[in-house]
């Protein structure tokens, strides 16, 4: 069974940065594509960020691209979302995913973490 836990989460002003990580145990990290997701009250779950069992490939949904850098370590079973920039818009749950295939909609992911919270204020 694949748990994974994000961490990183926080109250940051417009314009500053965050740095989320999760760790992954109980499978094998590297087989997996990991995403990023968030949502917000009111909202469906967004893919934020995506990235390919190798790291070479990636995706950002629009408003992300340009502020947020997804990467993996295998070695160390870990995914990290590093935000920079950030907006009120960017206030949310973001949650960490496990699959086997790459996929914006959040039903192909197989594996979840519990959230982290990201309050920007303006």
């Amino acid at each position: 069974q694949v748990q994974l836990v994000e961490s990183g989460g926080g109250l940051v002003q417009a314009g500053g940065s965050l740095r989320l990580s999760c760790a992954a145990s109980g499978g094998t990290f590297s087989s997996f594509v990991m995403g990023w997701f968030r949502q917000a009250p009111g909202k469906e779950r967004e893919a934020v960020a995506l990235i390919g069992w190798s790291g070479d490939s990636t995706y950002y949904t629009d408003s992300a691209k340009g502020r947020f850098t997804i990467s993996r370590d295998n070695a160390k079973n870990t995914v990290y979302l590093q935000m920079n920039s950030l907006r009120p818009e960017d206030t949310a749950v973001y949650y960490c995913a496990a699959g086997s295939h790459t996929s914006t909609d959040y039903d192909r992911y197989a594996y979840w973490g519990q959230g982290t919270q990201v309050t920007v204020s303006s």
